[in-house]
């Protein structure tokens, strides 16, 4: 077969005053890159601190150049079923439907047009830095908007599925090289942050730099967020096949 696949595990922990270095949750993850360049990423994120719980999988589509191409969410919040969707991007029409299911919104059917947009965002903190690929290194240190669009606006992801529109500024800081449980990497260092008029949700996010590996893996290797969150992201397994 001609697809390649990377994959690993992500810790998390926190660096609130009393809980410096806990762990407060998990991220298992792979990415498996197609001959045509295509990409199915999967992730199941666990996250036990704050309260409820959350336990979260993914199965995210990209087409060649990043196009995104469907998403599939199935969502546990308090070890309760909260709720299971599924995004499609038309990128012929400029649009994308959702179908979803969930205790609390019943069977919904969504259809958005809605133009170009970036991508699908979907919570895992390795998508997050995947992203970094839409990014123009040769440029050297800038900014740029990102348009996504979400299955849940919320920060944690912890509502049900339905499509959400976020607009958030990516930052390429410059490049570094960082040092973790997995080993040391080449990286590229991201930011993002929230400047739009009403945040993520109704809640300004704070800022969020990501360290990724210099390559077209773009693997989150670190990451960092103080405000209201104080958590921490360290990739502590990986392994290409």
């Amino acid at each position: 077969m001609k697809h390649r696949t990377v994959a690993g595990k992500i810790r998390y922990t926190s660096v609130k005053p009393g809980m410096e270095g806990q762990e407060r949750g998990r991220e298992w993850f792979s990415f498996t890159h197609h001959a045509d360049g295509s990409t199915i990423m999967n992730a199941r994120c666990e996250i036990e601190e704050p309260d409820p719980t959350v336990l979260r999988n993914i199965t995210y589509h990209l087409g060649p150049d990043m196009v995104p191409q469907h998403l599939h969410v199935h969502l546990t919040v308090g070890d309760s079923f909260m709720g299971s969707g599924w995004m499609r991007h038309d990128a012929a029409t400029g649009t994308i439907e959702c179908e979803s299911y969930g205790p609390s919104i019943g069977r919904l059917s969504q259809q958005m047009k809605v133009g170009a947009f970036d991508a699908f965002g979907t919570h895992p903190v390795v998508a997050d830095a995947y992203l970094g690929r839409k990014m123009d290194i040769s440029k050297g240190p800038h900014r740029r908007n990102m348009r996504c669009f979400l299955p849940s606006p919320d920060h944690r992801g912890a509502t049900p599925p339905m499509i959400a529109e976020v607009n958030i500024t990516l930052e390429y800081v410059g490049d570094e090289e960082k040092t973790v449980a997995a080993g040391t990497f080449a990286c590229h260092h991201f930011r993002f942050v929230d400047e739009s008029d009403h945040g993520m949700g109704g809640t300004k996010h704070p800022a969020y730099d990501i360290w990724a590996t210099a390559d077209e893996d773009c693997i989150l290797v670190y990451a960092a967020i103080d405000g209201y969150m104080m958590n921490r992201y360290e990739l502590v397994e990986f392994h290409r096949d």
